[in-house]
């Protein structure tokens, strides 16, 4: 099958959602299927206003001919971004079915970076984005209800995987003297990183990862450590050698970096809010509550090995099964054999 994917989110940036995305397209194209991905790099852009490291297309008027000359049986909307609207827009006027996805919560994200816009904005354009699509993938059903309850429609669960041969434990590996509490992703304030920089905790803090506020932060914590991003190996060592993941968010839909420290062995400490809540085992891979000092030191005590045990669980091949037999052809048609649809049903 050839599959169109559509997203403002891809390499070079670093984030859960081109993760998730070159995840999925890996194993599409290891199962066979003819994949590509319209994305910023086949356009001119300029950088996101207050977050300059995401690239923005403008040469707009070339996305339905991308679409054509791909000739794809299906397409999917990954973003609601520019890229993600002028795909939409093209898509109705030729009369053509999709597919498209929540991957974060964006009216939260904008009433954070601008509190005059209220919630209810960004929650109508959310409704109007994904109105005519055939089917909204979200990862967790907590999110579902969540959505459904804002009067999104055709809601299906996609739920996200983790790569098990890149992070998982490594024996031998030497640890830090003391313990380090670590936060892995973007410094920007929708992440609220400060609520972990501020806890009195034994041991060290650092911080993997970039953002708009890395310069703030930098400077006004001077005790915490700070590495930029890191990818592959080096990244899965990072977990690796961390006592306890911290992950402050109170906004993410689903927090990636929470199913790869667990399954390095790291337990995760967080707040009861939706995402932590659909990733973490309570007493098992994490610690959730209103303290976040007291997740972040009850996490300690959490036996590793079973943290990493309980994190197997989860596959790509189980998420990308999934996201197949959610896709619609272009007329409307469902993509998937019911043979392919019990399979990531069962998965």
């Amino acid at each position: 099958m050839r599959l169109l994917i559509v997203s403002d989110a891809w390499a070079p940036q670093v984030n859960g959602v081109v993760t998730s995305l070159q995840a999925l397209v890996g194993e599409l194209r290891e199962m066979g299927h003819q994949v590509e991905v319209l994305s910023p790099q086949a356009f001119r852009c300029i950088p996101c206003p207050s977050y300059g490291e995401i690239p923005l297309a403008w040469n707009l008027w070339r996305v339905g001919p991308a679409i054509e000359a791909f000739a794809p049986d299906c397409v999917h909307l990954a973003t609601e971004g520019p890229l993600g609207w002028a795909a939409r827009r093209w898509l109705l006027r030729s009369g053509l079915a999709f597919s498209s996805a929540v991957h974060t919560r964006f009216p939260e994200y904008l009433t954070a970076r601008c509190s005059w816009i209220g919630l209810g904005v960004g929650y109508a354009c959310l409704r109007l984005f994904h109105r005519r699509s055939q089917a909204v993938l979200v990862s967790t059903e907590r999110l579902r209800t969540g959505l459904a309850g804002r009067g999104l429609e055709r809601l299906v669960l996609w739920r996200k995987g983790v790569d098990t041969r890149r992070f998982a434990p490594r024996p031998g590996l030497a640890a830090p003297v003391s313990a380090v509490f670590l936060y892995v992703g973007r410094i920007a304030p929708e992440k609220n990183l400060q609520a972990f920089l501020d806890l009195q905790l034994p041991g060290e803090k650092w911080v993997v990862g970039d953002g708009p506020q890395r310069p703030i932060l930098e400077q006004a914590y001077p005790g915490v450590k700070f590495f930029g991003y890191q990818h592959g190996e080096a990244l899965a060592d990072f977990y690796r050698r961390a006592s306890v993941l911290v992950f402050p968010s109170l906004t993410d839909t689903y927090g990636l970096v929470m199913l790869e420290a667990q399954a390095c062995g790291t337990p995760v400490a967080a707040f009861a809010v939706a995402g932590p809540l659909d990733v973490v085992v309570p007493g098992v891979t994490g610690v959730l509550g209103k303290d976040l000092r007291e997740a972040c030191l009850a996490a300690l005590e959490l036996d590793r090995g079973r943290c990493a045990r309980e994190a197997e669980r989860q596959s790509w091949r189980a998420s990308a099964l999934e996201f197949l037999a959610s896709q619609p052809l272009l007329n409307g048609a469902p993509a998937c054999s019911e043979r392919l649809a019990t399979a990531a049903r069962s998965c």
